[in-house]
């Protein structure tokens, strides 16, 4: 009978309130899950008599429309009232466009931040290399020695005609704050091109250590081409640097083995020139298209955050 069931033809009414029920929260159908896997969906509709189509026939409804429900992931509305102001010019200067108008070749555009919390752990037994049938082996016991931080700027390059390739900038420090955020953006504005470029924006979110007006007033009253531009309340994913960080944690911080802060340090800064070498302006295609398309999915989804555009 089941395999009658698979070959059968199905009436549409019958796969759309399949589908309407896997686009719902399963508390929603009076289930006590979180979110539905394909066994328990499948379970459910039959249950609610809605079809007799097998568990690999509902997954290729779904499949048809892309829907997985039991997958997720983790966003957040734009809580920022500028949020589209603020992300529309910081998604032009990767466009090499500020307020309207076509950046210098001489100007330059930095993606800044911190990673912070970055522990030594030493293994309590050695890391053993891969080898015919088996990956890496990596104890899961640890020793702690310590945590330190590390700063990065990239100046993120540009493609096309006037294409240049990104440079990166990095130090690591006991801690984050205003005086090891000073030393950073100390570090690449004494250098040229940059001291003496007509204007070198810096992309920064909100973190402690250059947010509000204060940290404008500072770092431009130090530096006078420098153009300090914050990007959105909870808007880190528009900042280029995070893709660097990722970059870092996926290929020299991962797994972690390193039995003091100096052996940590010197591997990221090493990882970091290493990068260098080979770095390539990134790919970013998000503009302000997208963002304009973005919000308006989400004023779809909750009204009130039209006032956001």
């Amino acid at each position: 009978m089941r395999a009658l069931a698979d070959r059968a033809v199905f009436p549409p009414e019958e796969v759309t309130a399949v589908k309407a029920v896997a686009c719902e929260l399963p508390h929603s159908e009076g289930v006590p899950l979180s979110r539905f896997s394909r066994t328990e969906l499948h379970r459910l509709v039959i249950e609610r008599a809605l079809t007799e189509a097998s568990a690999s026939t509902i997954w290729r409804w779904l499949h048809d429309d892309a829907l997985r429900p039991w997958q997720q992931r983790s966003w957040v509305f734009p809580r920022d009232p500028d949020f589209h102001q603020k992300a529309a010019r910081v998604l032009d200067l990767y466009e090499g466009r500020w307020e309207g108008k076509l950046l210098h070749p001489g100007e330059f555009v930095i993606s800044a931040d911190e990673k912070t919390q970055l522990q030594a752990l030493q293994r309590k037994h050695p890391t053993l290399p891969p080898g015919p049938g088996r990956p890496m082996l990596v104890e899961h016991e640890y020793e702690r020695h310590g945590t330190l931080a590390y700063l990065a700027a990239l100046d993120i390059g540009r493609r096309g005609k006037a294409s240049r390739k990104p440079r990166l900038f990095g130090r690591c420090e006991e801690r984050v704050g205003i005086e090891p955020f000073g030393r950073l953006v100390g570090q690449v504005m004494s250098e040229e091109p940059y001291a003496s470029a007509p204007r070198v924006f810096w992309i920064v979110d909100n973190g402690s250590s250059h947010a509000g007006r204060a940290s404008i007033e500072r770092l431009e009253g130090t530096w006078e081409n420098l153009r300090l531009i914050h990007l959105p309340y909870h808007a880190s994913w528009l900042n280029q640097i995070e893709i660097y960080f990722s970059i870092l944690q996926r290929k020299a911080l991962t797994p972690k083995n390193f039995d003091s802060l100096d052996a940590l340090a010197e591997r990221i800064i090493g990882f970091q020139d290493h990068w260098q070498q080979v770095a390539e302006p990134f790919d970013w295609n998000f503009t302000r298209r997208h963002l304009d398309q973005l919000i308006a999915r989400l004023a779809e989804r909750e009204p009130q955050l039209g006032l956001a555009a």
